[in-house]
Order: structure tokens, then C-alpha cells, then sequence
């Protein structure tokens, strides 16, 4: 080698310790905040946007998160990949107006409240009064709204919180009234009564998309209970007993039916480990009823189509006098319907209508009940049992299992008692479990337009593509009509004016028309405090229109907010509708029934077309238990 190449490679040894020592002695975080100053220094951002306003513009929504809680790594995920996505898009000749935006309204911010002042139920509430109660929640809403603007800009995130929205502004409300208003015109909204997820611990009815996104694996009393076959018309027993199984024993009281599935086998036994009693069950279920096949003896074999209308005694009387009704001549029978598996239990199914879906609609086909009523639904908006079912009055639903058990072994109707492992619905607020139990509520009539929330689907790009394939298409293809109401105090009211019979309903779009239509001239706010005590005049002979009672789930307004955080289509209707829809949004794959479903939705309803046109979801950063960060 010769000399000039040896002392080259000297030098370059030495260069590469000097840049190994620079590197080690290098301080990230000190850099970073020495740049976050530079910027601010600047006015990197608001210097950026005001150097890009002539661009074509790049539309982003931002999704609102509840300030009454901190940033978790979820947030962080989806922020650093909305911020590199509109990075890239101002860097290559684009306008990109990022806004924050806040959700004011709903359980998160209502359930802190209670949990604060004790509240237990709605008299706690009406005690209070709404205004105190509203006030209070008005007071936590932007809790850590300053903690939620240092970590983002922390992270060097490029986004305006001094030109945000939130959902709690009269001008973002407005636009929801609007929104609600064209929906409402096209006959897509209904008034309802369906068995919904029912939170006892909140007192207000879930969508079923909120009902999915908090299931546990819990242990629940699995009963097997009997029902004996009667003659109808002398009321004395036939020598044998249906056994049917469940795991709510808390519906035992609320029985009106007995459900078997018509095209199965079903068998009389002879029980030879509960003295010799006669008993029907699902053939196929046999082996899991009984541990050896001595144990029993099949007296006779048929299709579960020839018990339909037999009757049986009830197990309570609680609820007796129903069958005696003539629209009600299926009460306390046995039922025909497919729902009945061989998969679990007796393939013997009770049926309580108002705490079951399958249960309401079986029993609304065979007249055990009518849409008219009377409602045999005894569980009270805190999930307490009502005076009408004596034995347990007070009682919450759950806690209540083990002492129906008992009363059931006291009355010799308990044939078996055991545990079940499955996963159930919780509340995805309070982490309750949920109860389905039949509220009215005011629903969208989403199954009317599945197929055209398909093809908007269909034209919009996912990262990753399985996303939207698989698992959102799968969503839509299942979807039911939506409820939008809730049985709460902090939210936008439903802008419904109603008389008393229910035949006259006036939809208000708008202030100014509310205005019009009551003669109040002031009208500075429209939560509930406010819009409740204003009226209108009847045009039917009425007398006076009142507000329904209930607001709006707080995904119906984060759904809205592409036209509520513009004020459309108040102001800049012409600007928005150049614009819309956005050119990109993103959120974690839980959005897929939240957020990302909600903004379709409306915008079919709306416009029928996607409310955006690229969409990027992450996965999920769990916690340490393995749970999802809330």
C-alpha cells in the first residue's frame, strides 16, 4: 500500500470516530424540541397554509375524540399516519386544511357526571334538574384539552385546535339538525319499538354496532328448567314436561312462550335419574343431558312440528291473565321457528319477547304478543325488577339470578344447575353487561339501502384492502336499521316536535325555522335545558307540539361531521360541495363500526356517495392485559 493510501485510510478512520462520538453524544429529544421552537418561532404551519391557499385543495377529516380523557398509543398510531399522509400532500402542491375537532356530547361525558354526583337513574337527574345536570357536564367536557394539544404537537403533528369544532357549538348542532332533517324527509326515519342492548348502569338503549365492541368472556347460571304439558282447556297436567334451557334466569318471570324447532327430532324419555318423570327433549342433545344412556329411556320419537300449540303450566303468574286474551290465544304454548339449534341447551328455547330479539320476533308472528301491546317488560331503566314481579321487586336483574334459582328448587321446577362460559356484551362506557330488553327509540331505516352502502363502499381505496373487502363489506351486508336515540340529558336533542297522540310530528332543520314555527325569538342554545321548554302550535287541533324527549347518539353527530364542522349548508355551501368528498381519512380498524360506518351512512342518505375517497386503518395497541386502549 502505498503511503498517500495509508494516510487516507487514517483520515477516514478518523472521521468515522468523530462521527461515531457525534452520534453517541446526539440528544433526540433536544433536537426535537429544538425544532418544535424553530417552528413555532415561524409559524411553520399557519405560514404553510397561508403559502399553499391558492393550491388545489386536499380534503381531510379529522375524527373528534373525547377530551375527558388523555391521548392513549392509539391515538398516537393513527395521528402520526394522518399527519405523514397530509404532509405528503402539501409537500406535493396541495392546500390541506387540518382541523382538530372535540366530541362534547354523550356516555363518556355523562357517565363521569354520574359517577361524580351518584347519580343512579333519570329521578336522580330530574331532582337535579337538566340544567344542573347539563352544567356539570358542560363543566368536564375540554377536561384535558390542553394535555391532548401538548402530546400532539409534541409529536410534531401539523394541525390547527385554535379553528377546531366541537360538537357542543349551537353552529355544529344546526348542522345536524339539517342532516337529521333530509333524512327524516325521505321517510327514513321510524319510531320503534325493538328489543335493543340495553346499559342499565347509563339507563339508555345501544346501537348494535356499539353493543360489538366490547364483548368479555364471562361465566354465566345456565338453568335447565320445566314446563309441564297441560290440557288447555282443563288446565290438568298430561304426564310429561318440555325442559328448556337458559342462561338468563332473569327472564324466567317475563316466560309467555315455548320455542322448538319444527323439522327436528325431538323424544318423551323417561328419566330414570329424576324418578321415572316424562320429559321432552331434542333427540341430538341427549348425550350432553345425560352422562350414560341408562340413564334415561325414549318412550317416543317425533318432529318438533307436532308439539306446536300445546300448552303449559306457567312458571309464574305474574303475567297469567294475558293468556286469557283473545288477541294473546298463543300465550304460554309451545312455538314453531328455525332459530332453535342443536348446538346447545335442550333444543327447548323460552321465550321471553321483550329480553330477546328471536324471542320478540317468534312471538310477535304467532300473536303471543301484538305491536299494541300489552308490554310484559318488568325491568326498570336501572335494570331493577318493577312491583309487578312481587317475588324480586328491587332487585337488579343479575343479582337476582341466584334468588330465582332458589325460588325455582323450592317450586320443584329446577331440573339442573350448572355454569356456562361464553362471551357477552358489555357496555362499552360503564363496562357493564348489557341486557337486551325492548325500549321505543327512533331508528334510521338502514336495511332499505344496504345494497347502495355497498356501492359507495365499493368505490372508495383501503389500506389494507381486507379491511374494506372483508371485514367493513361483511358489516354492511348484515347491517340493521340504526337507533339514533338515547334516553339521556347531555347531547343534541332530536329536533322532533310531537303531539301527545303522536299523530302530528314536526321536523325542525334548522334555528331560524324553529324560530318560525314557535314565535321564540331568542333562541341562543339548543341543548335540552333550552329547546324543551319552547312549543309549537299544532296545525291539526292539537294544541301544542312538545319536543320528544330524546337526544342524539353521539355517533350520529361525529357521522354529521363533515357537514357540521363547515356549518353546511349555512355557510360556504358552494366551497363544501366543491370538496366533498374528503380525499383521505384515517382511525384504528375499530372505526369500521364507529366512525368510518357512521360517515357512510349519512353520506348515502345525504348525497349517495362515500363521505371519502382513500382510507388508511391500523391495528390496535393493546394494554398490557391485552385489552384495547381506551
Amino acid at each position: 500500500m502505498s503511503k498517500d493510501k495509508k494516510n487516507l485510510a487514517v483520515e477516514n478512520v478518523e472521521d468515522d470516530s468523530q462521527e461515531t462520538t457525534s452520534l453517541e453524544n446526539f440528544d433526540f429529544v433536544k433536537e426535537e424540541e429544538s425544532v418544535l421552537k424553530y417552528w413555532n418561532e415561524i409559524d411553520a404551519f399557519k405560514t404553510q397554509l397561508k403559502l399553499s391557499e391558492k393550491y388545489k385543495r386536499y380534503t381531510f377529516f379529522d375524527g373528534p375524540p373525547f377530551a375527558t380523557g388523555l391521548p392513549h398509543y392509539g391515538h398516537i398510531l393513527a395521528g402520526t399516519i394522518k399527519d405523514t399522509v397530509t404532509r405528503w400532500a402539501s409537500q406535493t402542491g396541495h392546500y390541506v386544511e387540518r382541523r382538530f375537532g372535540w366530541d362534547c356530547h354523550g356516555l363518556p361525558v355523562e357517565f363521569e357526571i354520574d359517577k361524580k354526583l351518584g347519580v343512579k337513574g333519570p329521578a336522580d337527574v330530574e331532582k337535579m334538574t337538566v340544567e344542573v345536570y347539563n352544567a356539570e357536564c358542560r363543566s368536564i367536557v375540554m377536561r384535558y384539552s390542553k394535555e391532548w394539544e401538548t402530546i400532539i404537537s409534541r409529536l410534531g403533528r401539523w394541525i390547527d385546535f385554535e379553528k377546531d369544532y366541537k360538537t357542543l357549538y349551537p353552529w355544529f348542532m344546526e348542522s345536524v339538525w339539517w342532516v337529521f332533517k333530509q333524512i327524516y324527509d325521505k321517510d327514513l326515519v321510524y319510531r320503534g319499538f325493538k328489543v335493543m342492548p340495553y346499559s342499565t348502569a347509563c339507563c339508555t338503549p345501544l346501537s348494535n354496532f356499539e353493543a360489538g365492541q366490547n364483548y368479555k368472556e364471562v361465566q354465566d347460571p345456565a338453568v335447565v328448567v320445566t314446563f309441564p304439558a297441560i290440557d288447555e282447556k282443563t288446565g290438568s297436567e298430561l304426564g310429561y314436561s318440555f325442559l328448556a334451557w337458559t342462561t338468563t334466569p332473569w327472564t324466567l318471570p317475563s316466560n309467555l312462550a315455548l320455542c322448538v324447532n319444527p323439522e327436528l327430532d325431538y323424544v318423551k324419555i323417561k328419566d330414570k335419574t329424576h324418578g321415572d318423570a316424562v320429559f321432552v327433549v331434542l333427540e341430538a342433545r341427549l348425550s350432553s343431558l345425560f352422562k350414560s344412556a341408562n340413564d334415561y329411556e325414549v318412550l317416543e320419537k317425533s318432529k318438533g312440528s307436532t308439539f306446536k300449540g300445546v300448552a303449559y303450566k306457567p312458571l309464574f303468574d305474574y303475567f297469567v291473565e294475558i293468556a286469557g286474551k283473545t288477541e294473546h290465544t298463543s300465550a304460554f304454548r309451545v312455538l314453531n321457528d328455525s332459530y332453535v339449534t342443536s348446538e346447545s341447551g335442550t333444543g327447548i328455547v323460552h321465550q321471553a319477547p321483550y329480553f330477546g330479539e328471536d324471542d320478540h320476533r317468534v312471538c310477535l308472528e304467532a300473536k303471543v304478543i301484538t305491536k299494541s301491546g300489552p308490554i310484559v317488560c318488568p325491568v326498570d331503566p336501572t335494570g331493577k325488577f318493577t312491583s309487578q314481579v312481587t317475588d324480586f321487586a328491587g332487585q337488579h336483574v343479575k343479582d337476582a339470578d341466584k334468588n330465582i334459582i332458589k325460588w325455582l328448587k323450592d317450586k320443584n321446577r329446577l331440573y339442573s344447575q350448572a355454569t356456562f362460559q361464553h362471551t357477552y356484551p358489555f357496555c362499552w362506557r360503564s363496562d357493564t353487561p348489557l341486557l337486551y330488553k325492548a325500549v321505543p327509540s327512533w331508528f334510521v331505516r338502514v336495511e332499505d339501502f344496504k345494497d347502495r352502502l355497498l356501492k359507495n363502499n365499493s368505490q372508495t381505496y383501503w389500506v389494507p384492502e381486507f379491511a374494506k373487502e372483508k371485514r367493513f363489506a361483511n358489516w354492511l351486508t348484515d347491517a340493521r336499521d340504526w337507533a339514533i336515540s338515547r334516553n339521556r340529558y347531555w347531547g343534541n336533542p332530536i329536533p322532533l316536535w310531537v303531539s301527545d297522540d303522536l299523530e302530528e310530528i314536526v321536523c325542525v332543520g334548522s334555528i331560524e325555522e324553529l324560530k318560525e314555527l314557535s314565535g321564540v325569538k331568542d333562541i341562543p342554545d339548543i341543548h335540552k335545558e333550552f329547546v324543551d321548554k319552547i312549543t309549537i302550535p299544532s296545525k291539526k287541533g292539537k294544541g301544542v307540539l312538545r319536543r320528544v324527549p330524546e337526544v342524539f347518539d353521539c355517533w350520529f353527530e361525529s357521522g354529521s361531521m363533515p357537514f357540521a364542522q363547515s356549518h353546511y349548508p349555512f355557510e360556504d355551501k358552494d366551497t363544501f360541495e366543491q370538496h366533498f368528498p374528503a380525499d383521505f381519512i384515517a382511525e384504528g380498524i375499530d372505526q369500521t363500526r364507529g366512525w368510518f360506518y357512521t360517515l357512510l351512512v349519512i353520506s348515502t342518505c345525504i348525497f349517495d356517495k362515500p363521505p371519502f375517497k382513500n382510507l388508511i386503518t391500523n391495528g390496535l395497541v393493546l394494554a398490557s392485559d391485552g385489552q384495547k386502549n381506551e
